[in-house]
């Protein structure tokens, strides 16, 4: 179990929680997936990995965006697309490509912020942006999630 939650809190919540048996428990920010995949920070072991497969039911890789470890707060990914950091390397776009099997593209969200998936919660029907977000930026963000 995780130290982080009390066996009679997952309880009360129910079936739907998965303790993480890791340091890395902010799963938001160190897992990016759709219903095709996930990529996953690097620093996972093969436990935690395994857990997250079976949870997801999807097939599980690591990887980084722009040399950065913690995926999912610098990239977001719906079933129509993913947008992440502008500094993303060719060969991380190539992985997220592959394992999300859709398209992805670069961008910034809220005036600048590399990190887009902090400022972006989407699904494959609408997103919900910082306030600060240009319209240049949400353009970006409608094409390269699919939303329009």
């Amino acid at each position: 179990a995780s130290p982080f939650i009390e066996e009679n809190e997952i309880e009360t919540i129910g079936d739907a929680v998965y303790p993480l048996p890791h340091r890395l428990s902010a799963v938001g920010n160190n897992v990016l997936c759709n219903d095709h995949g996930a990529v996953v920070h690097p620093g996972y072991n093969d436990e935690a990995m395994a857990l997250i497969q079976e949870v997801l039911g999807v097939p599980v890789v690591r990887g980084t965006i722009a040399g950065i470890r913690t995926v999912g707060a610098v990239a977001v990914a719906t079933n129509k697309g993913a947008v992440c950091h502008p500094h993303a390397r060719p060969g991380e776009m190539d992985l997220l490509k592959t394992t999300l099997r859709v398209p992805v593209m670069i961008t910034t969200a809220n005036y600048g912020a590399a990190q887009v998936g902090a400022c972006i919660v989407a699904n494959s029907r609408g997103a919900v942006v910082g306030a600060r977000t240009t319209p240049i930026e949400l353009g970006r963000i409608e094409e390269g999630l699919g939303l329009f």
